[in-house]
């Protein structure tokens, strides 16, 4: 079985169907999304609609938790805030009732998935070894997919000697899945902060434990220009063009 996995798309519709072309392209069995659907960009429901629709499993990352009203939005940047209460206003019933049916995290077919983080699946950004060989230790299964810090990575380990490998995953980084334990983070559909505006995505094959990588181009104008006509704060929108 082949699943597409997706994550931290936040209202970028044009992002959201580019992926969803490439998926198409390349085939895929079921697609499983990590969360954070809504926030920062200017198409909420259009976006959650396509997830609800297209998707096999998803799950609830906290800026979705915060437009539900279950996270309190005064933690989050000015920015962040601000779009969440925007999103807030514009968000339809279908569209909140996806949500609220979700959870942030699950498993499927013997991979978990987890919005953050294995210890803690809302809040935590695995970006360092430490916190990566701590997750490793204790994720109930040897393969586990997170998102939230919108960096595609991948970590792995503990070795024989006990420490832990990883790397930022470029497009068309392929691994080996079948040995040891892994945290691999797919990137972000709609707001890539690992320095390649792209959006991204990650090919994973259960019949032969390997994962693959992928970029895609889309259309950041567009999406740009929604977010300055929906009147959310420019910053949103420049930020998309430096993938950062």
């Amino acid at each position: 079985m082949r699943a597409a996995i997706i994550s931290d798309i936040h209202s970028n519709l044009p992002a959201l169907e580019a992926v969803l072309d490439d998926i198409d392209e390349i085939g895929a069995d079921e697609i499983w999304c990590l969360g954070d659907i809504v926030g920062y960009g200017a198409d909420p429901n259009d976006c959650t609609t396509l997830i609800r629709e297209r998707t096999a499993h998803s799950l609830i990352g906290n800026h979705d938790l915060a437009v539900l009203g279950n996270i309190d939005a005064t933690t989050f940047s000015a920015h962040a805030a601000f779009a969440v209460a925007w999103t807030k206003e514009v968000c339809s019933y279908e569209t909140l009732e996806f949500l609220s049916g979700l959870g942030p995290s699950s498993e499927r077919d013997g991979v978990g998935l987890f919005h953050a983080s294995p210890r803690d699946p809302v809040w935590e950004y695995v970006l360092s070894f430490e916190q990566a060989t701590e997750c490793l230790e204790m994720q109930p299964e040897p393969v586990c997919m997170i998102g939230h810090s919108h960096v595609a990575l991948h970590f792995t380990g503990p070795d024989v000697d006990g420490q832990v490998k990883g790397a930022q995953a470029l497009a068309g980084t392929e691994l080996d899945l079948s040995h040891g334990r892994w945290l691999i983070n797919p990137g972000s559909v709609g707001q890539p902060r690992d320095g390649d505006p792209r959006a991204a995505w990650l090919e994973f094959d259960d019949d032969g434990w390997k994962s693959t990588h992928h970029r895609v181009k889309y259309d950041i104008d567009a999406a740009s220009d929604a977010i300055i006509a929906a009147g959310l704060p420019a910053h949103l929108a420049e930020r998309l063009h430096m993938g950062h």
